[in-house]
């Protein structure tokens, strides 16, 4: 588990439509990033304090793996579908973490 990395994007949703919105473009991501190399896996969390946050985390076997998709043409046609959902009362919508630890 070390080395793997986890990269964070918070997504808003103001309403009850935007919601599901948001969770149909997510599922919609998630199909297009099946089998990404290096990609471990995704989850959708939403805070239970604050309804209408959401954070997307996904899981790849190291930065390397991150970065080779990142910088791909994919990239950007894979993620459309949740970009108008970030969360623009955060000054940065999104954070790239490695694990350091984990039990």
């Amino acid at each position: 588990m070390r080395g793997e990395v986890r990269v964070l994007v918070h997504q808003a949703a103001r309403d009850a439509t935007e919601l599901a919105a948001v969770r149909e473009a997510y599922h919609l991501v998630s199909k297009r990033m099946a089998g990404v190399p290096g990609m471990l896996g995704n989850e959708l969390l939403r805070s239970p304090t604050d309804p209408t946050a959401l954070v997307v985390v996904s899981r790849w076997a190291d930065f390397a793996a991150f970065r080779a998709w990142e910088e791909g043409p994919e990239h950007r046609d894979d993620t459309a579908p949740l970009r108008p959902y970030r969360d623009t009362r955060l000054k940065v919508p999104f954070g790239i973490y490695e694990v350091d630890a984990a039990y």
